[in-house]
C-alpha cells in the first residue's frame, strides 16, 4: 500500500506530491496527460506562493511582481507588495519545473485516470492502486468532487474567463487590473519580452469583443498573439467539505471564487502544504478548518468586490476609491499577498 495517490497532476497536485515525498512518504501521481499542460489561469504567484515554491526547493524562470495596479481608463491605484515580490511565470514552465522536481523526489507519475473510488476503513482503492489517502486535485469541474457528493448548487451570475500572451516587452512590474462594465483585463508580465493578458466577465463572447472593452490596453497589443485562447469556467465552485472520508482535495477542486483578486496558484501551494501536514500529524480532518483559515481573506474580500461588481453603479467607484484610500488599498493587497 503507497502513502498518498494523487489524482491530478497539475501545480496543485504536483505540490501535494512533493510535500509528501519531502515527507517520507510514498507518492504516485495519476494523470491522464502527459506535461506540461497548459490552461487559461493569471500566471501570477503572490508573495506568498513565490515562497511556498522556493520551499518545494523549485526553481522557474519568471518575472518579479511588485505589486497590484488598479487602471479604469480615468483613474488608477497602486500598492507594492510589502513581503517580497510575487512571481509572473508561465503556466506550463511552472508545470514543467514542478513535474521535475517531483522526479528528483523519487515521485511515479502513471497515466490514466482516477474514475471508480472505493474507500475501507484503513485505505481507498482507485486507478488500480491501493494507498492510504487519495487527493483530489483534478481541477475546477473535478469529477472527483462531484461522485463523492461534494458539489454544492450555486445560483449566482455565472463567470468566465479567457486568457491569451502577447511578444510585448512588459511595460510594468506590477500587475495590473483594468476595469470596465462588462469585465476586467488582467495583465501578468510573465517574461522579458511576454504578457498575459486575461478577461473575465459573466457576459459570454470572444475574447477580442472583451478585449475591445479596454482601448487603451488594446492599442499595446500591437502584432499577433503568442499563443491561442484558452478558456475556464464557469469560476465559481461551491465545496461541502474539502475532506470525505481517506479523500482530501485540494487546489481548485477544493473550491473556488473567482480569479478576480488573483490568488488562486498561490493558495492551491499554501493548502498543498497544509494537506499534507495534516496527514503527518494523524489529523486529516483538520484540514477542512485549515483550508478554511488559509483562504479566509481570500474569500471575504474577493466576495466583496463580486457584489461590488454586480452592481454598475458601484462597481465604477472601485478604482476611484481605491485610490482616494491608498492606505485601504494597500491594505487589502498586503492581505491578499
Amino acid at each position: 500500500m503507497i502513502d498518498v495517490l494523487v489524482s491530478g497532476g497539475g501545480p496543485a497536485g504536483l505540490a501535494t506530491a512533493i510535500h509528501a515525498a519531502l515527507a517520507g512518504m510514498e507518492v504516485v501521481v495519476v494523470e491522464p496527460r502527459p506535461d506540461p499542460v497548459d490552461k487559461a489561469c493569471g500566471e501570477g504567484l503572490m508573495p506568498s506562493g513565490a515562497s511556498a515554491l522556493l520551499s518545494l526547493g523549485v526553481r522557474v524562470e519568471g518575472r518579479a511582481l511588485a505589486g497590484i495596479r488598479y487602471v479604469d481608463g480615468r483613474h488608477q491605484a497602486q500598492a507594492a507588495f510589502r513581503e517580497g515580490p510575487g512571481l509572473g511565470v508561465r503556466r506550463t514552465a511552472l508545470h514543467a519545473a514542478l513535474s521535475r522536481r517531483a522526479a528528483e523526489l523519487g515521485v511515479r507519475v502513471v497515466r490514466g485516470r482516477v474514475e471508480e473510488v472505493r474507500q475501507s476503513h484503513d485505505g481507498v482503492e482507485a486507478a488500480g492502486l491501493r494507498a492510504r489517502w487519495l487527493v483530489a486535485a483534478d481541477g475546477l469541474h473535478s469529477p472527483l468532487r462531484a461522485s463523492l457528493g461534494l458539489r454544492l448548487p450555486d445560483h449566482r451570475p455565472r463567470r468566465y474567463g479567457l486568457r491569451q500572451h502577447y511578444p510585448v516587452a512588459p511595460w510594468t512590474d506590477f500587475v495590473e487590473v483594468h476595469w470596465a462594465d462588462d469585465g476586467e483585463a488582467y495583465v501578468t508580465p510573465v517574461g522579458e519580452d511576454l504578457v498575459g493578458v486575461a478577461v473575465l466577465s459573466s457576459r459570454r463572447r470572444g475574447y477580442h469583443e472583451h478585449l475591445a472593452d479596454f482601448p487603451a490596453l488594446a492599442a499595446r497589443l500591437e502584432g499577433p498573439a503568442a499563443t491561442q485562447v484558452r478558456g475556464a469556467g464557469p469560476l465559481r465552485q461551491r465545496v461541502r467539505s474539502r475532506v470525505a472520508g481517506r479523500v482530501l482535495l485540494v487546489g481548485d477542486a477544493a473550491g473556488y471564487i473567482d480569479a478576480l483578486t488573483g490568488e488562486g496558484l498561490s493558495l492551491a501551494l499554501l493548502s498543498a502544504q497544509a494537506l499534507v501536514g495534516c496527514l503527518r500529524a494523524g489529523a486529516p480532518h483538520a484540514y477542512e478548518s485549515a483550508w478554511l483559515r488559509l483562504s479566509r481573506r481570500h474569500r471575504l474580500l474577493t466576495g466583496a468586490l463580486l457584489e461590488t461588481r454586480r452592481h454598475r453603479v458601484a462597481a465604477r467607484l472601485i478604482v476611484p476609491a481605491a485610490r482616494r484610500m491608498p492606505a485601504l488599498f494597500g491594505a487589502a493587497v498586503h492581505a491578499l499577498s
